[in-house]
């Protein structure tokens, strides 16, 4: 990682691209994940179609993992100019300007590490932190996050409480929706016409704090030139007091954008790994 970190992006990216090759042609896991991901939420694609968003998203993802040392080991002016456009940023500020905190819906779009670095250098952010296995990766990712100014937070229920002080003293938090929650109550929601297991932690802080939910994405631009961080409005039903009502337009809104931008979605996540009862596995 720390070699990575010392590449130019476009170089990164080169190589990021080979590595998704490699995983494109020898049997891995993470193929055969985006395989059974894409087959069943673009249906109407016919199979070469599916086979080439396959091969294009393996290389996304492929990119995104070379490019991660630069975000988290480079400087803050090396990660800024790698910013090469940001649009609807407005919306954050007038969001803030009401006083009740911000939450940014940030889907595994592109570069998801660039939107937390990029909101915490200029907002005051507060985000829920897992640590990785590995130690030594804990201490790289903890000091990146930290470095570009966010409180990390647990993912427990302190964790969840620091959130809710966090909106009420008018700061940013970021919640990543597309996940698989573990434990607890399943809370399925159409994804793709697909039931999946769709957290709900998004939908109570938006309903209960008044916060202002915005998406927000960090497009990776072809040929290595850096990421169009975009800020976009969401629809008013992500804080409904229906809960079900709440998880569709969330996972609705995830998944217009999915279609926007195939390729750079992180298909090799089991986002169907949880199953209503009765249904068989999905993997």
């Amino acid at each position: 990682m720390h070699t990575t970190a010392l590449m130019p992006l476009p170089l990164a990216h080169f190589f990021g691209a080979s590595l998704g090759w490699l995983m494109i042609l020898l049997p891995n896991r993470s193929r055969e994940i985006a395989q059974i991901n894409i087959r069943a939420c673009f249906p109407e694609v016919d199979h070469a179609g599916q086979k080439q968003l396959v091969r294009s998203s393996l290389i996304e993802m492929g990119k995104t993992l070379m490019e991660t040392g630069i975000l988290w080991l480079g400087s803050q002016s090396r990660f800024e100019g790698l910013i090469k456009k940001v649009d609807g940023e407005q919306l954050l500020k007038n969001g803030l300007d009401q006083g009740k905190g911000v939450i940014l819906i940030a889907p595994h779009i592109g570069n998801w590490e660039a939107i937390g670095i990029y909101c915490a250098i200029h907002y005051p952010m507060v985000s829920l932190y897992k640590p990785p296995k590995m130690a030594a990766l804990d201490k790289i990712v903890r000091g990146s996050r930290e470095r570009s100014g966010a409180e990390l937070v647990p993912t427990d229920v302190q964790g969840v409480k620091a959130l809710y002080k966090a909106l009420a003293e008018n700061k940013v938090t970021g919640i990543l929706p597309d996940q698989d929650p573990k434990g607890g109550k399943r809370n399925f929601a159409p994804f793709f016409g697909i039931q999946a297991n769709t957290m709900v932690l998004l939908s109570r802080l938006a309903r209960k704090t008044g916060a202002v939910p915005i998406l927000v994405f960090a497009e990776r631009l072809p040929r290595g030139k850096g990421f169009h961080v975009h800020f976009e409005a969401v629809p008013e039903g992500i804080a409904d007091a229906n809960l079900d009502t709440s998880l569709r337009v969330l996972n609705q809104l995830v998944e217009s954008l999915v279609r926007r931008y195939p390729s750079q979605y992180q298909w090799a996540y089991k986002r169907f790994n949880k199953r209503p009862e009765g249904e068989t596995s999905f993997y």
